[in-house]
């Protein structure tokens, strides 16, 4: 059996988990800020992150990019985009298109 490079870490509210990351996010603090509805709560944790630093929590703020933009977040990856026009589509919203110029 291979042995394990994961330490056992405790967050600041005292949860106990192992990582084999330097990644300092505790994955159950993570857990609780989720979102449970809304377009946020379909995304991966990083991508939720990228949108909540760069202040996009909601549809109507989403749609004032494009998706060029949103792709060039740390944390967005290409299975995010599907979900985030799904989410837009539904509320009658698209991203903005690229100029040509």
């Amino acid at each position: 059996m291979e042995a394990s490079n994961k330490t056992l870490r405790v967050c600041e509210k005292g949860h106990r988990y192992y990582k084999s990351s330097d990644c300092p996010t505790c994955p159950v603090c993570e857990q609780d800020m989720k979102p449970k509805s809304g377009f946020l709560s379909q995304l991966s944790n990083p991508a939720r992150r990228a949108l909540e630093h760069e202040g996009i929590t909601t549809l109507q703020k989403l749609s004032e990019y494009t998706e060029r933009d949103i792709l060039r977040l740390h944390g967005i990856g290409p299975s995010s985009m599907p979900k985030l026009r799904d989410a837009l589509q539904s509320q009658g919203l698209s991203f903005q298109h690229a100029n040509k110029g």
